[in-house]
Formats: structure tokens, C-alpha cells, sequence
């Protein structure tokens, strides 16, 4: 019937348009980018000698972004780099493996990923430290913080255009996520840390917003804050419903999601607290029901 065949064909063209919505690229500063895929973001640096890339975040947001750098800028692509193992970031790489393009991972990214079977192109070159790669005129360094969040998470520094990627384990205008799982929060201050003794004016997340070193301290606050918070109170006894009625931290309530995450986020640093450090088996810790 005719019309079922109009149906069909504005239904195609509504969810093609939506799934297109979901893909965008936004100018960063100078000649680099951000790349997101809804809530998930990624950056490149485009070059008269190519594309260097970050994540490329799902198999579809592979194709469209593939799609993009070839009718936008029309540079081969010769670096992808993975911030780290989690299949949200780094899935859809295997759209850009071709030859002349080289994937570029820490170590303990790489091994997690064979060692795991993951179903996206494993990466040909790795590092332990630090790694500076070099694209045209633009200068690329890659550095391990250590454990944060997943395995081999880097930052991914633009030093010329003072701009700094990191994934993950900074997010600039929203709480962390959820009841943290996979955070180190120890490691989540340390390295956040290290990134602000780092030289940079712009740091752009693989989630949340693109902010400056303040916006970054800001964040390191809270985190500082929260893990104050949940150790002094279960180093009193307290279990982790207590610790959920009695912790506030209003001073960061501007942040994304901070009534319905806070909880959680006190979850997760209490649960860090017993599994990395046996916190509750300490002879002067009182003891308390989980």
C-alpha cells in the first residue's frame, strides 16, 4: 500500500538522521578537534602529513567519523591512539586499520585487550613511560600517570596548541561516574595530580566538558573531598548506608548528576577502601556491617 511505503521510508530517514545526531565534530583550538559519539568524546589533530586520532569509540562512530575525515579534511589518517582498554573508547578501530596507519596504546592496554580477545584492532605500538610522537609540525606525548581507571590509561598531550585529552578519570563538569567501577581513587588523585603540574590551557574529556587547570582543580577537590570523607567515617565505624545519609559535599553541587551519584560515588570509594586496602580488617577500625 502506498502509503505504508511513505511510512517506511520516513521511519528510515527519521532514525538515519537521529543516529547521524549522535555523531558530531567540534573545533577545539588551532588544528584539533573533538570527535563525540553521544556522551563519549575523542579528539585528532589534522596535519599537512595526515590525521592523528584518538579513540574511535563504537564501530558505527568509526564509519561516520572515517566518512567525515575523508570529505572534511581529506588527509590520510596515520596515527590512532587508545587512551586505554575499555571497549567504549576504544571499539571501531579495526574501520581505520589499514596500511600506513599505526594504533598506539600503553602496554598494559595492549596485553588486557589479546589477553581478553577483545573484537577491535589490537595495537601495533606500545610504551611504558612516555612516547612522543611527531605528525607534520605537530608534537604528540603520551603519558602513564599510573592506575586510575581500566588498564593503561594515558594523557595525550598537544603540547604547541596546549591542549591535553584525557579519558575517563578527569571529567570536567559532571560527578564520576556512578559507584566508580574500575577506579582506582587513590590512583584517580594521584594522577590528576600529575596532570595539573602538566603544561596545558585546555583540557578536553573523554566525557563531561572541556575546561582549564581551574576546572581541573575543581575536580580534584572533590575527589580529595569525598575520599577524606568516606575513609574518616568508616575509620569511626560507620557502614556504607550511614555513610551515604551522612556525606555531603555541596560545595561541588554545581557538578552533572551530583544528587543522583553522590551516593554512589560513596559507594565506590568505600568499596575501594576494602578491596585495595582491607580497610575494614584493620585491628583499629571499628567494626561495622557492610
Amino acid at each position: 500500500m502506498p502509503w505504508l511505503r511513505v511510512a517506511i521510508i520516513l521511519t528510515c530517514l527519521f532514525l538515519s538522521s537521529a543516529n547521524a545526531a549522535e555523531f558530531s565534530i567540534t573545533p577545539v583550538k588551532d588544528n584539533i578537534f573533538k570527535f563525540s559519539n553521544g556522551t563519549h568524546h575523542a579528539v585528532f589533530v589534522v596535519t599537512d602529513e595526515g590525521i592523528a586520532l584518538t579513540d574511535p569509540l563504537s564501530t558505527e562512530g568509526a564509519k561516520w567519523l572515517k566518512q567525515a575525515l575523508n570529505e572534511r579534511f581529506d588527509k590520510p589518517v596515520r596515527y590512532v591512539i587508545y587512551s586505554h582498554n575499555h571497549p567504549d573508547h576504544v571499539y571501531g578501530g579495526e574501520i581505520f586499520a589499514e596500511p600506513g596507519v599505526t594504533f598506539v596504546a600503553h602496554a598494559w592496554a595492549r596485553d588486557d585487550l589479546l589477553a581478553t580477545k577483545a573484537d577491535t584492532q589490537i595495537p601495533d605500538l606500545v610504551f611504558n613511560d612516555e612516547m612522543q610522537l611527531f605528525l607534520g609540525d605537530t608534537q604528540i606525548v603520551l603519558r602513564y600517570h599510573g592506575p586510575n581507571n581500566g588498564k593503561g590509561s594515558i594523557s595525550i598531550n598537544f603540547p604547541s596548541q596546549r591542549v591535553v585529552h584525557v579519558v575517563d578519570w578527569i571529567v570536567l563538569g559532571r560527578m564520576p561516574y556512578k559507584n566508580l567501577p574500575g577506579y582506582d581513587i587513590r590512583g584517580m588523585i594521584n594522577s590528576t595530580r600529575d596532570v595539573l603540574a602538566m603544561d596545558f590551557d585546555l583540557l578536553v574529556g573523554g566525557h563531561g566538558d572541556i575546561g582549564d587547570k581551574n576546572d581541573v582543580r575543581f575536580y580534584l577537590r572533590y575527589l580529595e573531598q569525598l575520599y577524606a570523607a568516606v575513609l574518616d567515617g568508616m575509620r569511626e565505624g560507620k557502614n556504607l548506608k550511614t555513610l551515604q545519609q551522612d556525606i555531603r559535599l555541596d560545595a561541588f553541587r554545581s557538578l552533572k548528576m551530583y544528587e543522583a551519584w553522590l551516593p554512589l560515588n560513596v559507594e565506590g570509594v568505600y568499596n575501594d577502601l576494602i578491596d585495595q586496602s582491607y580497610l575494614h580488617l584493620r585491628p583499629e577500625v571499628p567494626v561495622s556491617e557492610r
